[in-house]
C-alpha cells in the first residue's frame, strides 16, 4: 500500500472514530479510572463504553413444540436480541394449554380435543418461526403496545383467511347438492301434508307449557395456532424486562402505569386448592369441584402457605387414618391437590372445621374457605335443572336459596366460583343482592369472552364481585392491562388464573403481582409446575420486603 494511501485512511479512521466521540471519551474514561486503579481495568471500560451502545433489537423468535405438566404438548417461544453486534438468546416463556372438554366428556370428544391442540401448537410453532420472526426483526422488545398491535392485526388477518376458507367449502358444498337434486329423479310421489287437528278432547286440561332455561352460550372458537399470539406478546414482555435489568412485574406495573414506577405493590391473595373433588366420582356430591383456603390479610404470603400446608397435612392424615368413615383418598390431581368425593356438602365442611381444629386452627378466623362449584357443569338439559347431588336437582332460583343458606350457616366461605352458569343472568343477580356484602361471587367459566370483555368493556354478569382472567391462546399483555383497568373502573376484582394444563413457566405470577389482581388462583401445593409459581410468588414477597416496597 502506498503512503500516500495509508495516510488518507488514517485520516478517514481518525475523522470516523472523532465523529463518535470516542477519543474524547476514551480519554475522559482513562482520567476517571485510574485514581480508583481497578482490578478489572477492562471489565470497566467495557461496561462503561456499552452505556453508549445501540439499544438490543430483536433478531429472531424461536418456536418449539414441548410438553407441559400433564404432559400435554404446548409452545414454547424464545427471544434472541441483537445485542452489540452479536446475536443473544434473551429469554424464553411456555404457554399454559387450556381445555375446555369437561371432566365428564366422551371419549372420542377427548381424542378429537387432543388431535385440534396438537394441530393448533404445529400450527403456533410454524407462525413463530416464519411469519412473527420476519414481521418482528429490528423492533425494539420494549415497545409492548406496537409489538401487540402487529400481533392484533395478524391475529385478525388469520381469522378472515379462516372465515374466506369455510365460504368456500360452504359455497362449494352448496354446488354439490343443488347438482345432485338437479340430476336425481324421485321415486315416489312427496307425501301429503297432515292435517292438523282442530281441537283437543272435550273436557282435557292443556297442561301448562314450563318455561325453557337459556341454552349454553357457545364456547369462545380457538384458531389453530393462536398460542403463537399470546406466546410472542409474553416472551416479548419478558425480554424488555430482562434487557431493562428490572423483574417482569415490575416492568408489567410500569406498563400498565404508564412507566410510573410504584412506590409500593401489593402481593395478590393465594387462593391455594386444598382438594379436587371430580364430579365423575361415584360419591353423591356433585356442587363442589375445588375447595381453597384463602389465608388472612394480616398474614405475610410465607406464614399462609405455612399454615396451607399443616391443614393439608392434617386433612391428608384424616382421610388415610385407618377405620376412617371418611371418603376415600384416590390420587393427586392434575391441580396439584388431594382428589376425593364426599356425600354430601356438610360431610365436606364438617371434616375441614375437624382437621382446622385438630391443628388448633379456626375457620372464618385463622383461614377463610373458597369454593369452586363449576355449576355449568351441574346443569341437566333434559330437566332443566342443576343436579347438586347424585339424583337431586333444582332449578336456578332453587339454587340461589341454596347459596344463601350455606352462606349464613357456614360464614367462613366467603368465596364462590362460578356458582350459577353465565346465561342464568336474572339469578346471577338475585344472588349477589343476597350475598354480595358476605362474600366474593366470582366467575371464571361464567364469565364473558375475553374478546367480548375487551370489545363490550363489561363483564356480562354486571353484579358478580369478580372475574378470573387466564392467559391463553391470543390473549396479549397488553390485553390484560386494558383488561385489569376495565375491571378496576368498574370496581370488580381482577383474580389471575392457572388454566388446567399448567406449565413450569412463572410469568403469570408476575403478571398478577405487575396488574394488581386482588387473588391468584394457581391450584395446589403437590405438583412441581403449581408449587414453582408459589415459590415465585415468595420470592418476589421477599424482594419487595427488602426494597421497603411491601404494601
Amino acid at each position: 500500500m502506498e503512503a500516500g494511501e495509508r495516510r488518507r485512511l488514517r485520516q478517514e479512521a481518525a475523522e470516523y472514530y472523532r465523529g463518535h466521540r470516542v477519543p474524547e471519551r476514551m480519554e475522559d474514561v482513562l482520567n476517571a479510572l485510574f485514581p480508583r486503579c481497578p482490578d478489572d481495568l477492562y471489565g470497566e471500560l467495557a461496561n462503561y463504553f456499552s452505556t453508549f451502545s445501540k439499544a438490543p433489537v430483536i433478531c429472531k423468535l424461536v418456536g418449539r413444540k414441548v410438553l407441559d405438566g400433564v404432559g400435554q404438548p404446548t409452545l414454547k417461544v424464545e427471544i434472541y436480541c441483537t445485542v452489540k453486534n452479536y446475536e443473544k438468546r434473551i429469554c424464553s416463556i411456555v404457554m399454559a394449554a387450556h381445555s375446555q372438554i369437561p371432566e365428564n366428556a366422551f371419549p372420542e370428544k377427548i381424542e378429537a380435543d387432543e388431535k385440534e391442540r396438537n394441530d393448533s401448537v404445529h400450527t403456533a410453532v410454524e407462525w413463530v418461526n416464519e411469519s412473527l420472526t420476519t414481521m418482528f426483526r429490528d423492533l425494539d422488545p420494549t415497545d409492548q403496545c406496537q409489538a401487540d398491535k402487529m400481533l392484533g392485526e395478524y391475529f385478525a388477518k388469520k381469522v378472515e383467511e379462516k372465515k374466506e376458507i369455510e365460504k368456500q367449502k360452504e359455497e362449494e358444498k352448496e354446488e354439490v347438492e343443488s347438482a345432485e337434486v338437479i340430476h336425481s329423479s324421485p321415486s315416489c310421489p312427496p307425501a301429503p301434508t297432515p292435517k292438523k287437528k282442530k281441537g283437543g278432547k272435550p273436557g282435557k286440561k292443556v297442561s301448562e307449557e314450563v318455561k325453557p332455561i337459556p341454552p349454553a352460550e357457545p364456547a369462545e372458537p380457538v384458531l389453530c395456532g393462536s398460542l403463537a399470539i399470546g406466546g410472542a406478546s409474553l416472551a416479548i414482555a419478558k425480554a424488555a424486562a430482562t434487557i431493562g435489568r428490572v423483574p417482569l412485574y415490575l416492568h408489567t406495573a410500569l406498563l400498565k402505569h404508564s412507566q410510573e414506577s410504584p412506590k409500593e405493590m401489593t402481593l395478590p391473595l393465594p387462593m391455594v386448592t386444598l382438594l379436587n373433588c371430580e364430579k365423575i366420582l361415584p360419591t353423591k356430591l356433585k356442587l363442589v369441584k375445588e375447595v381453597m383456603l384463602i389465608p388472612p390479610v394480616e398474614l405475610s404470603l410465607k406464614q399462609g402457605i405455612e399454615r396451607v400446608l399443616d391443614i393439608q397435612n392434617e386433612i391428608t392424615r384424616l382421610l388415610l387414618s385407618p377405620g376412617k368413615t371418611l371418603p376415600p383418598l384416590k390420587r393427586i390431581s392434575h391441580l396439584g391437590c388431594l382428589t376425593t368425593g364426599y356425600d354430601s356438602l356438610e360431610q365436606l365442611l364438617l371434616q375441614m372445621q375437624t382437621a382446622c381444629k385438630n391443628i388448633d386452627l379456626e375457620l372464618g378466623t385463622d383461614m377463610y374457605l373458597a369454593i369452586n362449584c363449576a355449576a355449568h357443569e351441574l346443569m341437566d338439559y333434559d330437566k332443566g335443572k342443576y343436579e347438586i347431588l347424585t339424583g337431586t336437582f333444582k332449578s336456578s332460583d332453587e339454587m340461589v336459596a341454596m347459596y344463601v343458606e350455606m352462606i349464613n350457616n357456614f360464614p367462613f366461605i366467603i368465596a364462590l366460583i362460578d356458582p350459577l352458569r353465565k346465561e342464568d343472568r336474572q339469578q346471577w343477580s338475585s344472588i349477589c343482592h343476597a350475598l354480595g356484602s358476605k362474600c366474593y361471587l366470582i366467575a371464571e367459566d361464567a364469565a364473558t369472552q375475553i374478546s367480548k370483555l375487551k370489545t363490550d368493556q363489561n363483564t356480562n354478569i354486571a353484579m358478580c364481585s369478580g372475574v378470573v382472567l387466564k392467559y391463553i391462546n391470543q390473549t396479549k399483555v397488553s390485553d390484560l392491562i386494558e383488561l385489569t383497568g376495565i375491571l378496576d373502573g368498574q370496581r370488580h376484582i381482577t383474580i389471575l388464573g392457572s388454566p388446567d394444563g399448567e406449565s413450569s413457566d412463572e410469568s403469570l405470577v408476575d403478571l398478577a403481582v405487575g396488574l394488581g389482581a386482588r387473588f391468584l388462583k394457581l391450584g395446589g401445593l403437590c405438583r412441581g409446575e403449581r408449587v414453582a409459581k408459589y415459590n415465585r410468588l415468595l420470592a418476589i414477597e421477599e424482594e419487595l420486603a427488602a426494597n421497603g416496597a411491601l404494601r
